[in-house]
């Protein structure tokens, strides 16, 4: 049942590895994550990540919640949250996607090719095939609520940032204290098991490239 106007796009100011490089790679901008909330509480973070801090190839739909980001020294994490009126023709819209998306999520595979690839190629579509930033750019799609002035898949963190600043809603650092904990996520991850990982992600994302996923159904 939808029980809100509203839907929050979060950027997310990632610790990880990854995080750092980006905003090293970006000249210092912050953020290096995205993903979506249905309200306030801000304690479920829907988005395409990876599902183990250290296996970063073990990724696909996702839900994170603050301890996902807030973990050893870190026990706080930054946050700029855009709350996003909708409608209800664009909230059915939006629900219905992540609704069905999380129904048939062993079928969508976590689009590593176009988020490497985005500093020149600028993103690109694969069907089935989500991560952070064309997930996202998906839902604002769907939400009629912002005009797109490309195609969806085709944005950057940084880009969202300035589509989305007329519905600035915060920006600031969030605990983990008294949230949900997203078992198994901190879990060790062996070098083997994460060669093991890239390498079937590779593998599928190349079938579906080609055409050769029977697995992949059908998708939004």
């Amino acid at each position: 049942m939808i029980r809100n106007d509203y839907i929050y796009i979060v950027l997310v100011k990632a610790h990880t590895g990854l995080g750092k490089a980006a905003r090293v790679l970006s000249g210092g901008y912050e953020y290096s994550h995205i993903t979506v909330c249905k309200d306030d509480s801000f304690e479920d973070f829907i988005t395409f990540s990876r599902k183990r801090h250290y296996a970063p190839f073990d990724a696909g739909f996702m839900h994170e919640t603050r301890d996902c980001y807030c973990f050893g020294t870190h026990d706080r994490v930054k946050l700029k949250i855009f709350r996003l009126p909708v409608d209800l023709r664009g909230k059915r819209k939006v629900y219905h996607f992540l609704r069905y998306v999380e129904r048939q999520q062993e079928h969508y595979l976590f689009h590593l090719y176009s988020m490497v690839t985005m500093p020149f190629l600028h993103g690109f579509r694969m069907e089935g095939a989500y991560n952070c930033m064309s997930f996202v750019g998906k839902v604002l799609e769907l939400s009629g609520t912002v005009r797109l002035t490309k195609p969806y898949y085709r944005y950057n963190i940084r880009e969202f940032d300035a589509l989305l600043m007329p519905y600035l809603y915060t920006e600031r650092y969030f605990s983990d204290r008294n949230v949900r904990i997203t078992q198994g996520y901190m879990d060790q991850v062996t070098l083997w098991e994460n060669i093991k990982l890239f390498l079937r992600l590779n593998k599928k994302l190349l079938c579906r490239m080609i055409g050769g996923d029977r697995d992949a159904g059908s998708h939004i």
